[in-house]
């Protein structure tokens, strides 16, 4: 994909989203889903096996919008490490 390509697609949305990766204290990962699917701007969250542990969708306005949802999710003392992968 050539950049002329990204700016165009990233200039017809009307939201910021993201998919933040996370890692939980052993046991947690339900507790952690629970937690997230409160949150506002968190529009799915669920546990999965592998690497990590809960995956969830994140929708903002904006970026500073969606760093403060990221904030809120990594104040959770069960999430040990998070990996947030901005869509384009």
């Amino acid at each position: 994909m050539c950049e002329e390509e990204i700016t165009y697609m990233s200039s017809q949305k009307s939201e910021v989203k993201a998919y933040i990766l996370i890692v939980t204290a052993m046991g947690k990962e339900t507790e952690v889903v629970e937690f997230l699917r409160k949150i506002g701007g968190v529009k799915e969250a669920n546990a999965v096996y592998g690497e990590y542990d809960v995956v969830a969708e994140l929708e903002n306005k904006d970026l500073q919008g969606l760093n403060k949802i990221i904030a809120e999710v990594r104040r959770n003392p069960s999430i040990l490490r998070t990996v947030t992968l901005i869509v384009m």
